[in-house]
């Protein structure tokens, strides 16, 4: 990974920070964002204390918040100023939230976060990918896929119920369907999607306070069975840095395994409507 440029959003902590660390530790100069200063600091520093001296690359972050439009917009026009190019874009941050809460623009906030937040971003930064051949794109999904039954699009602020997993599923299946229509819209361009689930990670998802019920519950009593945050990153950081992947982008990884996603998520006309309704709702926000 010497001399490429990565951007992993969420990278502060667990999976997203140890794909962040293992990138850098193979000489990539890495960009890791997150919302709290204090926190992408420390995870900077981290990093670069167990790099092995002499080892090319370099750590950096910057601030970024996914649900909020204004902050996308910053990060990348921040970053354009300050690169020329990105080889790989991880887009890893996520949220599993109890309570139906909002986005800066609006929006249900597990959707807004997981999907649209890195829809636009992806988006923004296509220029800078496009200018590196070979450059990839990795989603960060999950098998919690396969609990989603399609996308409500008629409710998609979850006015009429609000179920947290069958939200974050949902959003989920969105990652997938994103990355399959991405690779479909790149098909003639060198660039590569990807999504990939890390497994059930004892981290600290879901355990800041944002999710309720019994779903903190689950990751505390359980997380002697989870993978750790380490073994969690294994597939993004193959789908990152692996040469043996090219003439694979828009697949649905597990480790460095492409697997089968459902059949919802295997929909291009789905793919395709929820593309066009997210161009339709970022335009409607953020004209």
């Amino acid at each position: 990974m010497t001399g490429k440029t990565v951007v992993v959003t969420g990278g502060n902590t667990g999976v997203g920070f140890h794909t962040a660390a293992a990138l850098r530790h193979m000489g990539a100069d890495v960009v890791l964002t997150a919302r709290d200063p204090a926190k992408g600091q420390a995870a900077v520093a981290e990093i670069e204390a167990q790099v092995p001296a002499g080892t090319p690359g370099s750590t950096a972050w910057q601030h970024l918040d996914l649900a909020s439009f204004r902050s996308i917009e910053s990060f990348a026009e921040r970053f354009a100023d300050e690169h020329d190019r990105i080889d790989v874009l991880v887009n890893n941050a996520g949220a599993l939230l109890g309570k139906r809460s909002f986005t800066e623009e609006g929006f249900e906030a597990t959707f807004g976060v997981n999907h649209l937040g890195h829809f636009l971003l992806t988006q923004r930064l296509l220029p800078l990918l496009r200018a590196q051949p070979g450059s990839r794109i990795v989603n960060v999904a999950s098998e919690a896929h396969r609990a989603a039954r399609g996308i409500d699009f008629d409710d998609i602020q979850r006015e009429r119920s609000y179920k947290p997993f069958r939200v974050y599923a949902e959003s989920k299946l969105m990652n997938i369907l994103f990355t399959r229509e991405l690779a479909r819209r790149l098909a003639d361009v060198p660039i590569h999607a990807f999504a990939v689930h890390p497994g059930v990670v004892a981290s600290r998802f879901a355990q800041d306070g944002d999710a309720g019920g019994l779903i903190p519950w689950f990751y505390r009593v359980f997380k002697v069975f989870m993978r750790t945050p380490e073994q969690g990153a294994r597939g993004t950081i193959y789908l990152a840095s692996a040469p043996s992947i090219e003439g694979r982008s828009g697949g649905y990884f597990v480790d460095e395994h492409e697997k089968t996603p459902s059949r919802y998520a295997r929909d291009d006309a789905l793919a395709r409507r929820l593309w066009e309704a997210s161009e339709a709702w970022v335009a409607a926000r953020h004209p």
